[in-house]
């Protein structure tokens, strides 16, 4: 059975589980708590060097992690139901807008990492802060956990994230407007990748843009993700709750 290192509110857990349960298939389920840094173990380091989740391990017991990667293995060596456009071309567009969407992650960091992980990393001494930090594979990592710890975002800050993720709103308007997809025609892993965004964006970031008022190819977009079964099989849940 596969084996999946995830966390209930990791966007890119998110993306993985939402695959999964499009596909129907079984995991075992392995929650890793970020906040206390469960992903910079030295044994999670040996099955992912870059300390991040999700982290899927094959029925061999070889791993993959990168949420987009996992998917679209995923999709080719369980291809029923599809999730990747049949043309070549439509392909490599639902990769760039995987990337596109991937470069957004700070922006959304700068609102999830206020809840639990900063509320954590706030009581840390420098001293234990600066050990914690020595785990940490990436530079990127490493400045967020910083940030989180002794500089909380600013009110200018987070007025800049938000703008740039309505701007990614705009953008899925304008994409959606041949198919009600983003891609290819029909629901794909180019779906997937900005559901997490777009719960956040919904739930807390911004939700007076998922509207029909303000995006309602978005918002139609929006209703029919959630009332796909595998929304629920995923447990897409709150982010503040959860």
């Amino acid at each position: 059975m596969l084996t999946l290192f995830h966390g209930w509110r990791s966007s890119a857990s998110r993306r993985v589980r939402l695959c999964l349960a499009e596909k129907g298939l079984a995991f075992e389920s392995r929650t890793v708590d970020l906040t206390k840094m469960e992903h910079h173990k030295p044994e999670f380091l040996k099955l992912n060097p870059n300390g991040v989740i999700p982290l899927l391990i094959l029925d061999d017991g070889r791993s993959l992690y990168e949420s987009g990667t996992i998917c679209e293995y995923l999709d080719e060596t369980h291809p029923d139901p599809p999730l990747r456009p049949d043309d070549p071309y439509q392909r490599a567009l639902m990769r760039n807008w995987i990337r596109h969407v991937d470069e957004r992650i700070i922006n959304l960091i700068v609102f999830n990492w206020a809840h639990s992980m900063a509320k954590v990393a706030q009581q840390w001494s420098d001293a234990e802060l600066a050990e914690k930090l020595k785990s940490v594979p990436s530079k990127e990592r490493r400045e967020a956990w910083i940030r989180a710890a002794r500089k909380p975002y600013t009110e200018e800050e987070r007025g800049e994230a938000r703008a740039k993720l309505v701007q990614m709103l705009d953008r899925m308007e304008d994409m959606l407007k041949p198919a009600g997809w983003l891609v290819g025609g029909r629901y794909s892993i180019a779906d997937i990748a900005v559901v997490p965004f777009i719960k956040r964006i919904d739930e807390e970031i911004a939700p007076d843009q998922v509207t029909a008022a303000k995006h309602p190819r978005v918002f139609a977009w929006w209703t029919a993700i959630q009332a796909r079964p595998a929304f629920a099989v995923a447990k897409i849940g709150s982010f503040t709750d959860s």
